[in-house]
């Protein structure tokens, strides 16, 4: 478990999302998830990489504009196990999640996206999990 006073000071955390958010909105549990069944979310989720954050943005459902916010925790955190050990050793995305809300300090305005290619290999991956009944962890 990290706790945010203790990371806040030397690290940036992202969100990708495509919602349209403003500088002080918060991020919170129980809104629908932007992926899978878009279930109520029971955490929220970030990085510490701009690259998780476009991915997240990429692959977020519906048609609105890809957005990359830069967040701030405000509670304890822990790493993500969508993305580590089950998937990658460690957490090499350096990506968390938390009960606590994210306050949306900035909009990252320019950024570069992912190929087409690149975007459509993780669709099929992501296809494929879905068929073999595997979603993410919200628990």
């Amino acid at each position: 478990m990290y706790k945010p006073s203790i990371c806040n000071d030397k690290k940036v955390f992202y969100h990708g999302t495509k919602a349209d958010l403003k500088k002080g909105d918060f991020i919170k549990i129980g809104c629908h998830s932007n992926y899978g069944k878009r279930r109520k979310a029971n955490f929220v989720y970030f990085s510490a990489t701009m690259n998780a954050a476009i991915w997240g943005a990429e692959l977020a459902e519906g048609n609105m504009t890809e957005r990359i916010y830069i967040v701030g925790p405000t509670g304890d955190f822990e790493d993500d196990p969508n993305l580590t050990d089950k998937k990658f050793k460690g957490n090499p995305t350096k990506s968390y999640r938390s009960k606590y809300p994210l306050r949306v300090i900035d909009e990252v305005l320019h950024w570069q996206g992912h190929t087409e290619d690149m975007l459509e290999k993780m669709r099929k991956n992501l296809e494929e999990l879905k068929k073999q009944g595997i979603e993410a962890i919200n628990d």
